[in-house]
């Protein structure tokens, strides 16, 4: 294993392949994953069983796309991952076509914020214009949807897409993605879902600095 070049982002991408499997999120061959290292990116091979990749597996490109290192073909998505590296700071990218994200992408120009925790991927997450999967186009119009500091998005008919300084990070944004989908989709077949409004993220904003909120902090004592 240590003899891969990138072996551990091999091992991490095909790890994040593998759980996003087993949790739904892909099914088959739907979606890539890729690890950033410097000027080469590890990534899934086109055409594989996400649930079945292996680090030897994924392909080694560098930012041009080219193959540096592996026997398989790298995604057909090399453009969409390239483009995030040179556009972001992001280290790992995780896309899928996951059901929620990818129905509200049918639907929606923006997934309408229902709960604070999609201040964790920058804002409520925009959806992408819709072009060829591969392309170039579709890479620039992700780039699009991801300004303004989001880290996540949805892909029009397409899935959904998110980027971390770590792949953990990518993983948990593009599941957190899912989720708040998921939450809208539920809202809206109950009733008009009631979406919180600047003013609400001001205080949200405020509360969570004030309070530390998302960080493991110990009891004060005495």
């Amino acid at each position: 294993m240590s003899s891969l070049l990138l072996a551990a982002e091999r091992e991490a991408v095909a790890g994040a392949s593998r759980h996003l499997a087993e949790e739904g999120l892909v099914i088959g061959t739907a979606g890539n994953i890729s690890a950033r290292l410097g000027d080469l990116v590890a990534v899934t091979p086109t055409g594989a069983d996400l649930a079945t990749v292996t680090a030897e597996m994924v392909t080694v490109i560098d930012m041009d796309g080219n193959v540096v290192d592996g026997d398989l073909a790298p995604t057909s998505e090399v453009p969409l991952h390239t483009g995030i590296y040179l556009g972001t700071n992001a280290l790992a990218i995780t896309h899928a076509h996951a059901m929620a994200s990818t129905a509200l992408s049918c639907t929606h120009d923006e997934l309408p914020p229902l709960h604070y925790s999609c201040l964790s991927l920058g804002g409520a997450p925009r959806t992408a214009a819709y072009a060829t999967f591969g392309s170039q186009e579709l890479a620039d119009n992700v780039l699009k949807a991801l300004e303004g500091g989001r880290n996540a998005a949805m892909m029009q008919n397409h899935g959904s897409v998110a980027y971390g300084a770590t792949m953990d990070q990518a993983v948990e944004r593009l599941e957190l993605l899912e989720w708040l989908a998921e939450l809208y989709w539920r809202s809206a077949s109950l009733g008009t879902p009631r979406v919180l409004t600047d003013k609400d993220f001001e205080a949200i904003i405020t509360a969570a600095i004030e309070r530390g909120y998302g960080s493991v902090k110990k009891v004060k004592k005495g």
